[in-house]
């Protein structure tokens, strides 16, 4: 980053600290985000109620078990077979994994003829939709985190979080002061502003898409450029060819897709696993 880059960045730093400003570096979920394939397998949690919120649970098995917790916020697709195979992943890395459905039983899939159909109502105003169920989860994470750490945690619970599109807001929050999470992962991000990133206190680890609509080379590179000048930590984890969904959603039977949403999954979790364990 030349100077002239670190003389913006500081002055930015100051405008949105100052509250006067705050721009949007990953822009709300769009079109991108209602795309997607379905993949096969069976999950293996189970869902409860946790602070008045439908949360699936899934345990790691007693050998890999490590005491520890990943939050689980999803993409607009909320509860579904791809989110829960997900979850069910950081499970066979060791961790006790909890994800909360703060759509209340209206993901975005519900909009159209079935999961398998990519056309969407031409009734459906996404633009409302989004509107409605933000106010609703802005208020629910916090307080789903809250009965989470009391039901769920003990003395040594570390906690760690990870978010896709949607969910990537409340993985800064965790990750800013006051949040519970030692460490935080997000894939191809939405809803994003500056602040999120001048905020952190935790490491953050970004599973990014060359094509995305949502978070761009420019808010990527911009987002970077903070983190950077604010002596954030952090780690991106970029694959070339894919799109937006692409950690969650992508087409498994594209090897290289496959690949790429394998990689996505293992990398967060090797993140989590170092700084848990320092």
């Amino acid at each position: 980053m030349n100077s002239q880059q670190t003389d913006q960045v500081e002055k930015t730093s100051e405008v949105v600290h100052g509250a006067t400003s705050d721009k949007e570096i990953a822009k709300p979920s769009g079109a991108c985000c209602m795309k997607g394939t379905l993949h096969e397998g069976e999950p293996r949690g189970t869902t409860t109620t946790v602070a008045d919120i439908e949360t699936y649970v899934v345990e790691p098995s007693k050998d890999k078990a490590n005491g520890h917790i990943v939050l689980y916020f999803p993409d607009v697709w909320g509860f579904f077979n791809n989110g829960f195979l997900v979850m069910d992943g950081f499970a066979d890395a060791g961790y006790l994994t909890l994800g909360l459905d703060y759509f209340r039983g209206d993901p975005v899939w519900k909009h159209r003829k079935n999961r398998d159909d990519t056309t969407t109502d031409p009734g459906f105003d996404f633009e409302a939709w989004k509107d409605e169920h933000m106010k609703f989860s802005d208020e629910a994470v916090p307080r789903w985190i809250a009965e989470v750490k009391a039901k769920y945690g003990n003395a040594n619970t570390k906690f760690a979080c990870v978010g896709y599109c949607y969910g990537a807001p409340y993985v800064c929050d965790s990750l800013a002061k006051g949040g519970i999470c030692t460490a935080g992962a997000f894939a191809h991000p939405a809803f994003l502003k500056e602040s999120h990133f001048y905020n952190l206190e935790k490491p953050l680890f970004l599973s990014c898409s060359e094509i995305d609509h949502t978070f761009p080379n420019e808010f990527r590179n911009r987002a970077v450029d903070i983190m950077q000048a604010e002596k954030k930590t952090f780690q991106v984890q970029l694959f070339q060819g894919v799109e937006h969904g692409f950690a969650l959603r992508g087409n498994i039977d594209n090897p290289y897709e496959r690949y790429t949403k394998e990689q996505s999954l293992k990398g967060i979790a090797e993140w989590f696993d170092f700084w848990l364990s320092q």
